[in-house]
């Protein structure tokens, strides 16, 4: 039988669940987006049996990738803006994060396309984007190996695009303008997350394993996970229309 003290701890959880910033944070990112999915014109609902697949998988990826970063102290969780509800050693409002800010940042890249159909880089923009970006990147990415979140997080950043730019250069001339736009909400976002305008950042990163270098409150780093992120589930919506359109 579940013991009186249990259930407290538990009731206790679920108050604490319902008052936590980082749900909150996570809610305001996902209503709005996920109410215009039903708009008339976009009908961004129907493209759900790509969206879902496409963002789970990449969540997949990156939460084993946030656990064994949380294992191993590359970052860590600040209980005090948390349900203390946790999973393989991650709050559920960091499982949550996976889904809700990338709903949000794909609903915004699908937007933009459709109410902006003709606004799009050609290709000869893009490989130079891409060519200046691996100038910039692959450089700091080797000589900083021994950083694990650096290393880590630029090495998938520089798989991830290249793969995009030679195989899938479509998705790009819209995404690296939709991504200068969806920065907006992420600096707002998660500036909270890493201590602006709160007392404590919700998540505390080892500054032994980035950088070093902060956009505000946020490791420099975060912005290349975010495009990476985006961009995976982005290059997994387009093989599975391409193998829709196949059948």
């Amino acid at each position: 039988m579940v013991s009186v003290s249990e259930c407290c701890l538990c009731l206790l959880n679920i108050i604490k669940f319902s008052m936590s910033l980082y749900l909150i944070l996570n809610i305001a990112s996902f209503i709005i987006p996920f109410l215009y999915s039903f708009e008339k014109r976009m009908k961004f609902s129907n493209r759900w049996k790509i969206v879902f697949p496409s963002l789970i998988i990449t969540a997949l990826f990156f939460i084993v990738w946030d656990i064994i970063f949380t294992k191993i102290g590359v970052w860590s969780f600040n209980p005090r803006y948390h349900s203390g509800i946790n999973f393989f050693g991650l709050p559920i409002e960091e499982w949550l994060f996976f889904i809700c800010i990338p709903y949000a940042s794909i609903f915004i890249h699908f937007s933009f396309q459709y109410f902006l159909p003709n606004v799009a880089l050609s290709g000869t923009v893009v490989k130079r984007i891409y060519w200046f970006l691996m100038i910039l990147v692959v450089p700091v990415t080797i000589l900083n190996f021994d950083k694990w979140y650096t290393f880590v997080n630029f090495s998938m950043f520089i798989l991830v695009l290249t793969i995009a730019v030679f195989k899938f250069p479509v998705i790009l001339k819209t995404y690296f303008l939709t991504f200068l736009i969806i920065l907006i909400p992420f600096l707002l976002v998660n500036g909270i997350l890493t201590g602006s305008f709160i007392e404590e950042p919700v998540v505390f990163y080892n500054n032994n394993e980035n950088l070093g270098i902060r956009l505000g409150t946020i490791p420099v780093e975060d912005v290349g996970y975010a495009f990476t992120m985006l961009l995976m589930s982005l290059v997994l919506m387009k093989i599975m229309e391409r193998k829709n359109e196949s059948i």
